[in-house]
């Protein structure tokens, strides 16, 4: 086999952008869409030319022309079809997070070991070459000695009833809808899990955190921070601070998929060390990536390459079991805090 045939799992917003992204990828191809609303499902796939719908989420599962199913449900219902998704034969991947809480996730990797299925976790940017150009830079001492991680990820949104981001029932939140990445990014930077992280925020009268804002503390001296709020604005940039220089990207978590910058620079250093520095390097240094596809096209065909040739999952059962457990503990602080 040398194309994954897909199923999705739900309409909503990201798998539109799932769908509407896909007619790039090269090692698969979209057979099925399935939603609790028939009307919905068969919408959906006029839109997007796939040639088959179902008004249920089982009925995709037992399709004989699917390999694979996107999950792009609501957080609580992860655990579930996903479980169910592999049971029947098809390799997974879901949406993040993956899960409510690292129990879950835990119980669906052990039931993708069991039938033998791949699951992998849907942090797209991870797929985008400029990623791996940072990385690459960081882990060949660009900025030295990396010191500080720095992200934020915020929004405004004034849709409060009916969006799931609000439901508690539902495992919303904004740490699980946008703090996930600011957690993952840092993680991948340090390449190591946290010692502590200490986080604090606000909660909305719904019961979920709205605003949150986080400090992860890594072997070795590293130190991460970020901020996340779904009813506050913010750059959404990251930097990465080193010994001798810092890394800027002002679009870290979607990337274009064309000119997609980052920026390496420098600080003054202090009057009492410019004698000591013969020669200093250059202030700022922007370098700019492009990729080849649509940013979820990138992320279908990594998996495809999983299950097709074998290759490592972008983003691992440890990476995922790492970032939930952070997840749960952020989410415990903050929570306790509400009077």
């Amino acid at each position: 086999m040398t194309t994954l045939r897909w199923g999705i799992l739900g309409t909503g917003n990201i798998a539109r952008q799932f769908a509407g992204a896909f007619g790039t990828a090269r090692r698969g191809v979209l057979a099925v869409v399935g939603s609790r609303e028939s009307s919905s499902a068969q919408s959906f796939a006029q839109t997007h030319r796939i040639p088959t719908h179902f008004g249920s989420y089982e009925q995709v599962l037992r399709a004989k022309d699917v390999d694979a199913v996107y999950i792009s449900l609501p957080n609580s219902m992860h655990h579930e079809w996903t479980i169910r998704a592999l049971e029947a034969g098809k390799h997974v991947l879901c949406e993040k997070p993956i899960a409510s809480n690292a129990a879950e996730a835990q119980d669906m990797f052990d039931v993708a070991r069991r039938t033998g299925r791949v699951l992998m976790e849907a942090f797209m940017y991870r797929s985008h070459p400029l990623t791996h150009a940072i990385v690459g830079a960081v882990r060949g001492g660009a900025v030295g000695q990396v010191r500080l991680i720095r992200t934020s990820f915020c929004y405004r949104t004034n849709r409060i009833a009916g969006n799931i981001r609000f439901d508690p029932a539902l495992a919303g939140g904004v740490l699980m809808d946008v703090g996930c990445y600011c957690i993952d990014f840092s993680r991948l930077i340090a390449g190591a899990e946290p010692g502590r992280v200490v986080g604090v925020g606000h909660m909305h009268a719904s019961g979920v955190d709205e605003i949150a804002a986080a400090v992860l503390e890594f072997p070795g001296g590293n130190t991460a921070t970020f901020s996340c709020g779904m009813s506050v604005q913010a750059d959404n940039t990251a930097q990465i601070c080193g010994t001798e220089g810092f890394i800027e990207i002002p679009v870290p978590w979607k990337p274009p998929v064309h000119n997609a910058t980052w920026t390496l620079a420098h600080s003054t250093p202090p009057k009492m060390d410019l004698a000591a520095k013969a020669v200093a390097p250059p202030a700022r240094q922007t370098f700019t990536v492009s990729a080849d596809r649509e940013l979820y096209a990138l992320e279908a065909d990594d998996f495809a390459h999983a299950v097709l040739d074998g290759t490592p999952i972008r983003v691992s059962e440890q990476d995922t079991l790492g970032n939930m457990r952070v997840l749960d503990e952020l989410r415990k602080q903050i929570a306790s805090t509400v009077r």
